[in-house]
């Protein structure tokens, strides 16, 4: 058994760690509230958007199509691999990392890269030689404008036919507790296949071929807002959940080292007293 030194040592090693624990659970939480309201308040108006889009691209003519939406053979791939700056949250960056690699194995035969938004992702994959950009600094001021910058420069190398297909690769927030490993088409646009054509009844002013030209790159951005908006979430509410496992752990190991710490103090101060008990004995002989 322990001396109670290093018991107590112990004790105060782990009541340290759980009140970091406990502090960045706290922070977490505070900031998941309001990464929560936000991809909440943004998911509505993305997947309408993208809905319409698709509805409008799929009645356009084969020779009028957008150049976002052409399909090519699929030699070149760029896979938008998002995950966190910071780790303690969990699975949360090591699914992305699995994910990704899944996907290298489905490409083996293709000419894969991989565009980061993340720190964590792009130490897994940078010494491989696959990264063609690290996009980690988004997250110093998540804003749409910034995102804006990162899709275009992914359009632009779509349509100068770098990449054939570009997809990406996130965490989707259901909860704080769950967040579910996405993977998403994001170029070419896959129209919606239809039998019936459900704007018949619509006049389009301008013509529909240049609300569809406008719309696509706002789109676009807004897509890849989105799921780092919803990625951003997910990263907390895993690390809100992580902490708060890991204070529990720690309040359960201070517990029973404390048990362990009475009993050892016990068991000394038995001792002794047998010790004196036994030395009074053998003066009294």
């Amino acid at each position: 058994m322990a001396n109670l030194k290093e018991i107590r040592n112990r004790i105060s090693s782990v009541s340290s760690t759980m009140q970091i624990t406990s502090a960045m659970k706290m922070v977490s939480a505070a900031k998941l509230k309001k990464a929560q309201d936000a991809i909440t308040a943004m998911r509505p108006y993305s997947n309408k958007l993208t809905e319409l889009l698709q509805s409008l691209s799929a009645t356009l003519d084969a020779d009028s199509g957008s150049k976002f939406a052409d399909q090519r053979e699929v030699k070149k791939v760029l896979l938008v691999a998002i995950s966190s700056n910071r780790g303690l949250a969990g699975a949360f960056n090591s699914n992305i990392i699995k994910q990704v690699n899944t996907i290298l194995s489905d490409y083996a035969d293709k000419e894969v890269s991989i565009l980061a938004i993340g720190k964590k992702v792009n130490d897994a994959f940078g010494k491989k030689g696959s990264i063609i950009a690290n996009k980690s600094e988004v997250f110093d001021d998540l804003t749409y404008d910034n995102v804006a910058e990162i899709a275009q420069m992914i359009m632009d190398k779509f349509v100068e036919g770098d990449f054939d297909k570009v997809e990406l690769i996130y965490n989707s927030f259901k909860n704080a507790a769950t967040q579910i490993v996405m993977t998403e088409q994001f170029l070419p646009i896959v129209p919606i296949e239809s039998d019936t054509n459900v704007n018949l009844d619509y006049i389009f002013e301008p013509s529909k071929q240049e609300i569809v030209e406008t719309l696509i790159p706002k789109s676009l951005k807004t897509q890849l807002f989105k799921a780092i908006r919803d990625s951003f979430a997910s990263e907390h509410g895993a690390r809100m959940t992580a902490m708060h496992k890991a204070t529990d752990n720690a309040t359960e190991l201070r517990d029973q080292l404390k048990l362990t710490y009475n009993k050892a103090r016990q068991a000394a101060i038995t001792n002794e007293i047998l010790e004196i008990v036994g030395g009074a004995e053998a003066l009294n002989h």
